[in-house]
């Protein structure tokens, strides 16, 4: 018996804590809900971009053609097709299309991803056939046949084959701690579970407006835009302006650093919003809660867009990752990957109908980040995040960071999180980024630019061991971005090493 080590209260909590609630999914094929969308609504605005519109209607007759064409092309059940666009109304029939052709799509955005990435792509994920736009032509790999969705189509009825809840939907491709980035295979049941029940479903219905802000190879794309189909609402396209975008929303899904960029008073219709990919700063969360229905999310691609959710309260004490979602379970263990006690630290795995299906042509990484469930068992699998986290005692997730931002400075473990958590309870800053720039010292950086350098240093050297107080603490207007819309770590440790190098004896870097 695997928790026989554990209290018998333990093991209660550890059962009732960890299991997300049992509910019934009402279609395991994503591309089905969007479908009966159109059947009962097709003259329902699906989307808008840059002036143009789309109906249900429409995009179900566009997608239908798509189909056709792909299968016409050999595509089966089972294969995978490249969805190589820039943010569009093409992007959607393209992604449709794929769907009802029995395919799984494995989206990039080529306007920003490298030529060699789209190399390994194509060659890692057997990708026969990429959708693209006429633009972009000259940018597709060679070797696989190209379709541009902006030209005419043939209309046509779609094939109708046989798909299951466990055949791929997509092909996410990660950025990977090599370097190299590896393909995640999410399912149908994956993609349905988290969209298609609460609080995954984020309430939307027709007469919402959710904005598509993310980048398409991006999984929390998925969640905007299958999301925003599958319930009936218009999906509001940005151009190069995401807060034009997000004023005219009734639903914003976002990465942390993007919501940043986003003014709450600016925003008067939105009445929900999610957050996932980083840590959410506490007073970012407690300035859209005062305003609407803020959820603080967590989970890898690997556990299908987000497996915990929180609606946030600022009256809360904490700002929790929340509880498993329906269907799914989450188990804080020790290395040895037994159980902890409620309220002691360990790693976050993941259960249940979230966990994806693997890495694609990784048998030694699939080896080991999953693994049987043995709380589960029937030879169900579970996910290793490397999240770390304890259950506080009411049953919620606090989440500590990633195993891999545990760094050693003068030999003493730091969890970078926690130093950046006590800068952003300073007055005036609203976000903060620490990491470690040698064996010996953390620098951190702060928004916005007025932030006192010395003031937070002082307010972590109140908190905290002096070994996690940063060396340097360079304020910044803004924090670079990746093309996910999160937090350009690597920047930011160039920047400090340029600024080191102009002032080699600097302790404290002002603004």
């Amino acid at each position: 018996m695997p928790l026989r080590h554990l209290t018998p209260h333990d093991q209660y909590l550890f059962r009732r804590y960890g299991r997300g609630p049992a509910v019934p999914v009402p279609d395991p094929l994503i591309h089905r809900a969007v479908e009966r969308q159109a059947a009962a609504r097709p003259h329902a605005i699906a989307a808008e971009h840059q002036g143009a519109t789309l109906t249900y209607g429409e995009l179900d007759r566009y997608a239908d053609a798509v189909a056709a064409r792909l299968a016409r092309e050999g595509v089966r059940p089972g294969d995978h097709v490249g969805l190589f666009v820039r943010r569009s109304i093409p992007l959607l029939v393209g992604l449709l299309g794929i769907l009802k052709a029995g395919a799984a799509y494995v989206p990039q955005d080529i306007g920003l991803a490298p030529r060699a990435q789209l190399d390994h792509v194509v060659r890692t994920a057997a990708t026969a056939v990429v959708l693209t736009q006429r633009e972009h032509l000259a940018r597709v790999p060679a070797g696989p046949r190209v379709i541009a969705l902006d030209d005419p189509l043939e209309p046509a009825p779609a094939p109708r084959p046989r798909i299951a809840p466990d055949d791929g939907c997509y092909v996410l491709f990660t950025s990977g701690t090599t370097g190299r980035p590896n393909g995640v295979r999410v399912t149908h049941r994956n993609v349905a579970n988290i969209l298609l029940t609460q609080p995954g479903a984020l309430g939307i219905r027709p007469g919402d407006r959710v904005a598509q802000l993310l980048n398409v190879a991006f999984d929390m794309a998925a969640w905007e835009i299958l999301g925003c189909l599958a319930h009936g609402a218009t999906l509001v396209i940005r151009g190069k302006d995401i807060a034009a975008a997000a004023r005219t929303a009734t639903v914003l899904i976002a990465t942390p650093t993007v919501l940043s960029g986003i003014d709450p008073a600016a925003c008067p219709r939105v009445r929900a919003v999610a957050v996932a990919g980083e840590p959410c700063p506490r007073p970012l969360a407690d300035g859209w809660a005062r305003r609407a229905a803020f959820f603080n999310c967590c989970g890898p691609t690997e556990t299908t867009i987000v497996n915990t959710m929180s609606r946030h309260d600022p009256a809360d004490p904490l700002l929790t990752i929340g509880r498993p979602t329906p269907n799914n379970t989450v188990y804080v263990l020790d290395a040895d990957r037994r159980p902890l006690p409620i309220g002691e630290v360990g790693e976050m795995w993941a259960g249940g109908d979230c966990v994806s299906a693997g890495y694609l042509g990784d048998e030694a990484l699939n080896a080991e980040r999953y693994a049987p469930d043995p709380f589960l068992g029937g030879g169900r699998p579970m996910f290793r995040t490397r999240d770390l986290g304890r259950w506080t005692p009411d049953g919620r997730l606090e989440h500590l960071g990633r195993t891999d931002d545990q760094v050693k400075v003068r030999g003493f473990r730091v969890e970078l999180d926690s130093v950046s958590s006590v800068l952003e309870r300073l007055p005036g800053c609203t976000r903060a980024v620490t990491l470690r720039r040698d064996a010996r010292s953390l620098v951190s950086f702060v928004c916005p630019a007025d932030v006192d350098p010395e003031a937070a240093r002082r307010a972590v050297a109140d908190a905290l061991p002096y070994y996690c107080v940063p060396v340097d603490v360079m304020p910044l207007t803004s924090l670079p971005e990746t093309d996910r819309g999160k937090i350009d770590k690597p920047a930011l440790l160039r920047l400090a090493r340029e600024r080191t190098a102009v002032s080699p004896d600097r302790v404290a870097v002002t603004r």
